[in-house]
Order: structure tokens, then C-alpha cells, then sequence
């Protein structure tokens, strides 16, 4: 069987997915990793280990099926940072997007000129995550490990070095680092200037369908990130079509010809490929506020059967929990807000509120996160008539209702687990000439949600408090994080 092969190399596992010509996925094999935290804001991965997880991804599948596919194409996530010599060994453990060390920083940068211009310039939110933020970090505190390091790199190109070696990133990657400058596509000089590097301590940037040649002869083609891959793998790349993700984060993504940078928002624009960005912002409190809900105030040790019990206790609550809300940022928020020091909180507690109540402000408070991101993007992009949902969320009928109701729109459940894999290898696809266009993909009997237009509007006033809310506790959230730490 002729078929394809997409790799996404996540924060947790890497997972290969195999895709017939049909663009039918029909296999997959995951291998996980852990991640170390050696310090408060600390999260450190063994590269090293994530590239053995890589081997064993690729070759356990591809011994699973009989026979090599016609190419491998990469996704990977964002933002990692890996300090190496000039033969590609990590000086240092890898530091994650999750990273959060160098938050003071970013938060600096947000409130500066030069923070600003190098936004527009690149695309990529001014946030902890990003290795701009990272690099200058180093430089002020790792001085001796900033001065050995011949590149900086992310996990892909670690990966890509150890398969041809050559330091190579492509444009999504680079699109995604704060460092590249996605007009002019090259490292982004006011960048270099501000993190103390130049060009040459980076990898030279190529286009998303640049293609290697493994010695067995098979194709490897460099993609793109994990969210950019995600839009492609979940049909999310025509004007009006949103995808929203949610598993233990969040995000909402648009496909656009041009970036749409949001000054207020700091939405990021990434590089999908030479035609097309994708354009949104991703949010920390997602499955993981509805897990800490449950862990702590139903049950201790979660079930499925857990979460299918909440839901059916909701279903009798009416929109809006009788009035009560909650903000779900129990981890923070990146964005809209862009806030490390926010904080969780209910709002309108009365006593006529019982667990099922709360438990219907904590869904609904996630989807309030997630509009609130898309209401931002619905600034200077084009009107999203629907949105393709994945991830956890599309578990629960429930869940999606209430998304439904809450943006407007109609959801429709698309591709969920495999997004980013799937969305590789129709990207290499593409790139060998297999398929002509992605829009000949499109899903043409989609599972589809529709929102209640009754349930919208309680959905609408509550969601103006919900923004209301935060802005008026956001200088106590800071102080009381200050009180705490």
C-alpha cells in the first residue's frame, strides 16, 4: 500500500500516523517522554530522548505496516530552545514552550517600543514561551553555557541535524521564535540586536516543503508546527472557517493570506506555507481546568465514567448557571490577556448554587477563555461562519452545545486525535504532487453542531461580564499573587 507518513513531535510523545493516497489515516504509533522541572517555572526535556522516540515512532510503524512509505514529513511544537555545539549536541536540556522562567522578560518587552515593533515584525506574541525571551534569559543568567553555544535550535532541527546533518529550520518554526521576521523571511535584525546573537548562531531557513533524502531513498519533508499542521490535518485553512482545539490547553486558529498581528490581543502569525499564515492564540486553562475541578472537588481519582457523569448532571442546568461564572485561569493565561499572575476565580455565588451549577460555570468559563481569543482574531480577519472542533471537547455533546451557543457558530467535529500528523503528511502530499489542493479534502457529510440562539443570548450578556470581570480584578490578581509567592 502506497502511503505516507506523518511525524508530530509533541511536548509529551512523538506520534507517527501513517496516511494512505486517499488521505485516509489507517495507522499510528506513539511513543511518550517526560519532561523535568528542576526549579519553580522550570520545564526541561532530554532532547537525546525525544529523538530516540522519533526512531522508534518511525521505524515501529513503519515494521507494523511491511513496507516504507513514499515520504515522512514532520510536525512539531513550538517554541522549544536547545543550546548546542557545532556538531549538534545539546550543550544543555532542552527548554520548552511551557518554560516560564524568563517571564519577566517578556513582560518588559510588552510594555516597550522595541517589544512592539518586534511583534509586528514577527509575528510571535511576547510571552515566556517564545526563544527570544529564552536566548535573553540565558544571556543574563547562563553566561558561560550562552558563550559555548554555536546555535540555538529547536526540537525539529535537532532532529533534521541528526537525519542529514545540516541545520536547517523551516518557516513555520522560524515563524513562531520572535527571532524571524516573516515579511522579508530571514532573522529579523532588532531581534539578533536585543538577545546578543547573529544569523549565523541560528539555522538557515527554508520553505515548509523543503525535501531531504534519507540513504534508503525515501523522501523527508521538513513541514511545519504542530498548530500550523493542526489547521491543515482539521480542514481550517479556507477564509471563514475557524479551528478550535481543546485537550489540556487550548487554542483558535484561522488560516489567512497575510498576518493579522492584534497589538491588544498579541495574536501570533505563523507561516503554514508560502501562500498561507495561520493566525490566533492559545490559551493555558483548557481540559486541565475541567480535570482540577473534578480531581479536587468530585472525585480524587478520575474515571471516564467521571466525566460522563458530569456532564449528565449539567445537562439539567439551564445557560448561564442561574448567574454564576468563572474565569479558568488557574495556570494564568496567555492569550488575550497575557497574564501570568491571573488567577481562578467564581463569581456570583448565592445559595442556591449546588455542584452541578459550578460545574457548568467551570465548561462554560473554558469557553468564554476560548471566545474571547476568536473575538479578538474577528477583529481584521474575515467573519467565521464555522468553526472545525477537535480534541477532548468532541467527547461531550454537551460540552460542544455549549461552545455553539456560547460563539455562534456552527462546530464541526473534524479530525481530532491525528491533526497535526495527518496534517505532515498532507502537507508532503502536496509537496511530491499526490494531491493537487487541499480544499479537494474537504469532509463533505461533517457531524454538525448548531447553536441555540435562545441559550446565545444569556450567553452574550455574561460573556460582557465575563471580560468586565477580569479587568476589574486584574490589579488585585497581581497583588495578591505578589502577597503569595
Amino acid at each position: 500500500m502506497d502511503y505516507v507518513l506523518g511525524i508530530d513531535i509533541g511536548t509529551g510523545s512523538v506520534k507517527a500516523v501513517a496516511v494512505d493516497t486517499k488521505c485516509k489515516s489507517f495507522g499510528a504509533f506513539q511513543q511518550h517522554y517526560a519532561f523535568t522541572s528542576p526549579q519553580p517555572g522550570y520545564h526541561e526535556q532530554n532532547p537525546e530522548e525525544i529523538w530516540n522516540a522519533f526512531k522508534k515512532s518511525m521505524d515501529g510503524l513503519i515494521a507494523e505496516i511491511g513496507n516504507v512509505p513514499k515520504a515522512i514529513s514532520l510536525s512539531s511544537a513550538m517554541h522549544s530552545l536547545i543550546p548546542v555545539d557545532e556538531n549538534g549536541n545539546a550543550l544543555a536540556p532542552m527548554i520548552t514552550w511551557a518554560d516560564n522562567r524568563s517571564s519577566e522578560i517578556a513582560k518588559g518587552l510588552r510594555s516597550s517600543e522595541t517589544g512592539l515593533s518586534i511583534y509586528k515584525a514577527t509575528g510571535t506574541p511576547l510571552h515566556a514561551m517564545s526563544p527570544l525571551c529564552k536566548i535573553i534569559w540565558l544571556k543574563e543568567n547562563d553566561p558561560d553555557l550562552f558563550s559555548q553555544t554555536h546555535k540555538f535550535i529547536s526540537i525539529k532541527e535537532y532532529i533534521w541535524y541528526k537525519l542529514f546533518k545540516e541545520f536547517k529550520i523551516d518557516y513555520s518554526i522560524a515563524s513562531c521564535t520572535g527571532l524571524f521576521n516573516i515579511d522579508l523571511l530571514d532573522w529579523h535584525t532588532d531581534s539578533l540586536n536585543i538577545t546578543g546573537i547573529d544569523s549565523k548562531m541560528l539555522s538557515e531557513p527554508v520553505q515548509t516543503n523543503y525535501t531531504k533524502f534519507l540513504e534508503s531513498g525515501i523522501a523527508v519533508v521538513i513541514g511545519a508546527s504542530d498548530g500550523c499542521m493542526a489547521n491543515l490535518g482539521s480542514g481550517g485553512i479556507k477564509p471563514g472557517i475557524a479551528v478550535m482545539t481543546i485537550g489540556t490547553s487550548g487554542a483558535v486558529r484561522i488560516a489567512s493570506d497575510k498576518p493579522l498581528p492584534n497589538e491588544k490581543a498579541m495574536t501570533f502569525s505563523y507561516i503554514l506555507d508560502k501562500d498561507t499564515f495561520i493566525c490566533g492564540g492559545p490559551i493555558n486553562n483548557g481540559g486541565i481546568a475541567l480535570q482540577w475541578w473534578i480531581k479536587n472537588n468530585i472525585k480524587h481519582d478520575l474515571g471516564e465514567t467521571d466525566y460522563e457523569q458530569l456532564f449528565e448532571e449539567i445537562a439539567g442546568i439551564r445557560a448561564g448557571s442561574n448567574g454564576l461564572l468563572f474565569l479558568p485561569y488557574l495556570t494564568g493565561d496567555r492569550a488575550p490577556i497575557w497574564d501570568s499572575e491571573s488567577c481562578g476565580v467564581f463569581f456570583g455565588v448565592k445559595l442556591e448554587h449546588g455542584k452541578a451549577h459550578f460545574s457548568r460555570a467551570v465548561l462554560e468559563g473554558i469557553c468564554y477563555a476560548m471566545y474571547d481569543v476568536l473575538d479578538a482574531l474577528q477583529e481584521n480577519a474575515e467573519p467565521i461562519k464555522q468553526i472545525n472542533i477537535s480534541g477532548g471537547i468532541v467527547k461531550s455533546d454537551i460540552w460542544m452545545q455549549i461552545m455553539a451557543d456560547i460563539t455562534g457558530k456552527d462546530l464541526v467535529i473534524t479530525q481530532s486525535e491525528d491533526a497535526s500528523a495527518v496534517g505532515a503528511a498532507l502537507l508532503a502530499m502536496k509537496a511530491l504532487g499526490l494531491i493537487h489542493d487541499y480544499s479537494d479534502l474537504v469532509n463533505k457529510t461533517p457531524k454538525m453542531v448548531k447553536p441555540n440562539p435562545n441559550n446565545g443570548e444569556v450567553y452574550l450578556r455574561n460573556f460582557r461580564i465575563f471580560k468586565t470581570l477580569y479587568s476589574d480584578l486584574k490589579n488585585t490578581m497581581h497583588e495578591f499573587y505578589k502577597m503569595n509567592l
